[in-house]
C-alpha cells in the first residue's frame, strides 16, 4: 500500500480510536532506550505503528499480548488489516522471549522479512515470457514448509540450481525471517521469492500457460528419473511431514518420488529439493549436447 494510503487510513480510523500524544505519556521513558527493534523484530506500539504507516518494510506478522489495551491498538489492528498482515493475540508472558534483557515490549510484536519479496505478477510475466520465448523456465512451489532452516536450505539449492524462483504461501509457511536468511548464506539476496494467497489458483494459472505441474509424493508411481523434466516445470515440494495437501496434488499434471532405500520413509524437504532439482539440471544439459 502507497504511503499516501495509509496516512488516509491513519486519519480515518482517528476518529474511532481517538489517538492523542496523551495516549502514550505514560510510556515515553519506557520507548527511547528500547522499544526499536533487534534482529528481525520491532516491537513497542509507536515503532510498530510507525513501521506499519510507513510502509517501506515487509511486516510479516504481528503478536498482541491477551488483555492488551484496545485503544492503544487499535490502528495498529485497522492497518494490519488494511496490509493484510496477520496478527494473533497470544499470552503476554510468551512476548518476553523475543525481547532482550526484559525491555517493555508493551503488549506488541512485530516480525519483519530478512529480504524484499519479489511482485508475484512480475515474477510470473518473467516466467511466461521465457516460455513464449521457447525456453524452459524452472520454478519452485512450497506448499507449507514451516521450518525456516528448511526454506533457508531450498532457497540456497535453488540458487545454485538456477532455477527461476519461488513461490510460497501467504499463510503456514516459514517467511523471509533472519533464520532463513542464515540458512540460506547469501540466496536470499539471489533468489526471487514471491508471495500467493492461493497456491491451487496458481496451478491453474501456470498450467494455462502450459507449464507442467509437478508434485512430489512417496506414493507416487513414478520415479523422479522418469520425469521428464526438459519442459517448462513447476515443481511442487510438500510441507515438513505432511507433504502436499490433497487437492494441491489432484491439480499436479504428474506425481513423482524418490525411492527409498532404507527404513526410513521420506528425506528432508531440502534434500529432496537438492536432488530432484539437479536430475532436472542433469537431463536439460544432456539434452542441450553438452557433458555433465
Amino acid at each position: 500500500m502507497k504511503k499516501s494510503k495509509i496516512q488516509n487510513s491513519k486519519s480515518q480510523v482517528e476518529g474511532n480510536f481517538k489517538y492523542r500524544d496523551a495516549d502514550y505519556k505514560s510510556n515515553r521513558e519506557d520507548q527511547r532506550p528500547k522499544t526499536e527493534q533487534t534482529g528481525n523484530i520491532i516491537f513497542g506500539v509507536l515503532p510498530v505503528l510507525e513501521a506499519l504507516r510507513a510502509a517501506n518494510r515487509r511486516i510479516e506478522k504481528i503478536y498482541v499480548a491477551d488483555g492488551a489495551q484496545e485503544k492503544r491498538l487499535g490502528e495498529i489492528l485497522f492497518l494490519a488489516r488494511q496490509n493484510a498482515v496477520r496478527f494473533e493475540k497470544t499470552p503476554r508472558e510468551n512476548l518476553a522471549k523475543y525481547v532482550e534483557n526484559g525491555a517493555n515490549h508493551q503488549g506488541v510484536i512485530a516480525f519483519v522479512a530478512s529480504a524484499d519479496y519479489y511482485p508475484t505478477d512480475e515474477l510470473l510475466e518473467e516466467i511466461y515470457r521465457k516460455t513464449e520465448a521457447g525456453e524452459k523456465p524452472l520454478i519452485v512451489i512450497l506448499d507449507g514448509v514451516e521450518d525456516p532452516r528448511n526454506l533457508g536450505a531450498i532457497l540456497r539449492t535453488v540458487e545454485c540450481a538456477g532455477a527461476d524462483g519461488v513461490f510460497i504461501p501467504e499463510r503456514r509457511a516459514a517467511g523471509l525471517t533472519e533464520t532463513v536468511a542464515k540458512s540460506a548464506a547469501g540466496a536470499t539476496e539471489y533468489v526471487k521469492v514471491a508471495k500467493v494467497t492461493n497456491l491451487n489458483r496458481l496451478i491453474d494459472e501456470l498450467k494455462e500457460h502450459n507449464i507442467w505441474v509437478v508434485g512430489t509424493s512417496g506414493a507416487a508411481e513414478t520415479n523422479y528419473t522418469e520425469w521428464d523434466f526438459n519442459v517448462p516445470c513447476a515443481l511442487i515440494l510438500g510441507g515438513e511431514g505432511k507433504g502436499l495437501h490433497r487437492l494441491t496434488a489432484e491439480k499436479c499434471d504428474a506425481l513423482v518420488k524418490i525411492p527409498m532405500r532404507g527404513q526410513i520413509e521420506s528425506l528432508n524437504v531440502s534434500v529432496a529439493s537438492g536432488v530432484i532439482l539437479f536430475e532436472a539440471n542433469r537431463q536439460r544439459v544432456s539434452s542441450s549436447g553438452f557433458q555433465v
